[in-house]
Order: structure tokens, then sequence, then C-alpha cells
């Protein structure tokens, strides 16, 4: 299935990589609707024997109710973004960063945690000028304005003790030396190392934690 959110190059994009793979057919459908159709068969869609991928609250809920029906990979949650941060860190990365992950689902949540309370500043200013324009504008927004925090911490130790006790989904580090910082992590789902590690490459290719 192709979520029919996909613009046209990343439709292709999809398709493409979908034809390198083997695949010999797709369908253009998204939602609790399209897991539905899967499940249990269409005139024009067949039925499957498993079902994968993230998805809102509906595509959960719809996952979890045809357990049994058809198999599926996991009940996932709301998507979630960590970013810990130092005084170099971009703001307008950070900022692309926290909304790539917002603009998933309303119930999107994400967090900054840095040492430099100018950052946290200036990513809370770029994070509202980003909003605009954006495809999911109104999902994004909702998500931040819900479920965004930010925190300022004296050092990046207490920062990764912060990210190790929220454990989100995905985890940033947009530090200096972001290895020598690898070991101390205990609880992330999917981790990224460095400032041009962005999350948004785990979401388009599946990362570990899908």
């Amino acid at each position: 299935m192709l979520p029919h959110t996909l613009d046209a190059a990343d439709t292709a994009r999809v398709v493409n990589a979908a034809l390198e793979a083997g695949i010999s057919r797709l369908f253009r459908a998204g939602g609790a609707h399209a897991v539905a159709a899967m499940a249990y068969g269409t005139e024009t869609v067949p039925q499957v024997d498993k079902i994968v991928g993230p998805g809102n609250i509906y595509v959960a809920t719809a996952k979890r109710l045809l357990y049994g029906i058809v198999g599926i990979d996991m009940i996932a949650g709301p998507s979630e973004l960590l970013v810990v941060a130092d005084e170099h860190a971009q703001p307008a990365h950070v900022a692309a960063d926290l909304l790539c992950e917002a603009e998933h689902d309303e119930d999107a949540q994400v967090f900054l945690v840095t040492t430099s309370e100018r950052l946290a500043k200036d990513v809370s200013k770029l994070v509202e000028q980003q909003l605009k324009g954006l495809q999911r504008e109104k999902i994004a927004s909702k998500a931040i304005a819900r479920h965004a925090v930010a925190f300022v911490v004296g050092t990046i130790d207490e920062a990764i003790d912060v990210a190790n006790q929220i454990a989100a989904e995905h985890l940033t580090l947009s530090v200096d030396n972001p290895f020598d910082y690898l070991e101390q992590i205990r609880h992330a789902g999917a981790l990224f190392l460095g400032r041009y590690t962005p999350p948004s490459v785990a979401d388009y290719i599946a990362g570990p934690n899908h």
C-alpha cells in the first residue's frame, strides 16, 4: 500500500524501489480503511497475510482490532523524538527535526534537551516560523501545542540522563563528539549521531525502530 499523502516525487521513489525489490502490485491507499481492506480483502484489494508499518491512532486501533484475523507487526504508539543539543547546534536544523516528527500525528511528542537557554529560545521561535506552510501544518501545530517540551540543563551528561528517563522512540545527539556519549544511552528506539543525521532519513527507509 502507498500512503495517499505522498506527493508525486515521493510516490515515484517508492514505486521505483518496489520495482527494484521485485514487487509487482501496489495500491494507493492509507488509513484504517486500507488496513481493513487488506485484512478482509475486497473486489480490488486482495486479502494479505500480514500488515506492517507505522500509522496514526486510527491505524493503530484498526491493527489492534484485526489482530488474529491478519498478522501484524506491533501496536505502535504515537511518534516521538528527543533532541539532545549543545550550544553549537543549528537552531534551524533542530526545529526542522522536531517538526518532522510532530507532523506525523496530533499525539506525536517532541522534546528538546539542551545546555543552551539561547538555543531553546531560538528553536522555539523557528518551530513557529517553520510550521507555516507545512503540508501537515494543522497536525503538527496541534502536536507542538499539546506535546512539545524544551528542557535547559547544566551539562550534556544531565541531558542524557533526561533522555534516558523519557526513553523516546527517536533520539538525536546534536553535540560535539556524539560517539563519546554512545555508551551512556540506555533507552531509545533509534539513535541518530551528529548534527547532520536527521531522523527523517529513518522514517523514509523504515529504520530499526520500525
